[in-house]
């Protein structure tokens, strides 16, 4: 049985892990035989937003690993705990967590600064030949951890040009694929697929992190 790791960032698309991608990936996972196996990093979100009217919440503060925990139905342990040596592949669902909480791109675009464990996790990865998947906007996660690396990732994100030029200028390689589609890099071993960058219904995201999830456990 392959062994995956999920990697979330909260709960709830503005500032957490996508729900609809993160519990598709796990649904995924299973159909495929996989044991899934979540972790978050144990910190604060960089903010909270209220998902009702789409604005931050004045004098709230949410913990990462404890709102992860509510898509892994408690089933979840820190990210400083995932040992690589024990899985065949990690997956970033996206949601704005990932550009907040694993990273800063969501405000400070191709400069952002990248959590330290998600930076040397992704990295060693790539290192130790684990296969990398990324949703939605959590290819810029692996676009900021591999930028020195030398690697170039190829990587989806949509076809929003100001976030692939943000992709290439950390020395990445934007790959266009439509929302149903996954792109492969075969040398990296990373697969990627555009979900929410570019989808309208919860079924083409489905198709998409399908896609997604056959590929992983083919290359895993």
């Amino acid at each position: 049985m392959k062994k995956i790791g999920v990697i979330l960032s909260g709960c709830g698309v503005f500032d957490g892990s996508e729900i609809h991608e993160a519990v598709l990936t796990l649904l995924y996972l299973d159909r495929a035989g996989a044991q899934a196996s979540c972790f978050a990093p144990d910190k604060a979100q960089m903010h909270v937003v209220n998902h009702l009217t789409q604005r931050p919440a004045e004098n709230e503060s949410r913990n990462v690993l404890v709102e992860s925990a509510r898509i892994a139905r408690g089933e979840i342990k820190p990210l400083s705990e995932l040992n690589l040596d024990e899985l065949d592949a990690v997956i970033f669902p996206g949601g704005f967590g990932a550009a907040k909480n694993l990273c800063t791109f969501a405000v400070d675009g191709a400069g952002c600064t990248i959590d330290g464990e998600v930076a040397r996790m992704v990295r060693d990865a790539v290192a130790k030949n684990k296969v990398v998947g990324a949703i939605c906007i959590a290819p810029v996660v692996v676009a900021k951890a591999l930028e020195e690396s030398g690697k170039q990732p190829q990587l989806t994100i949509g076809t929003d040009r100001e976030t692939s030029n943000a992709l290439a200028t950390m020395k990445a390689k934007p790959v266009l694929r439509q929302v149903t589609e996954i792109a492969v890099d075969e040398t990296n071993k990373i697969v990627t697929t555009p979900a929410y960058m570019l989808a309208t219904r919860i079924s083409e995201v489905s198709e998409g992190i399908e896609k997604l999830v056959e590929q992983v456990m083919k290359m895993a």
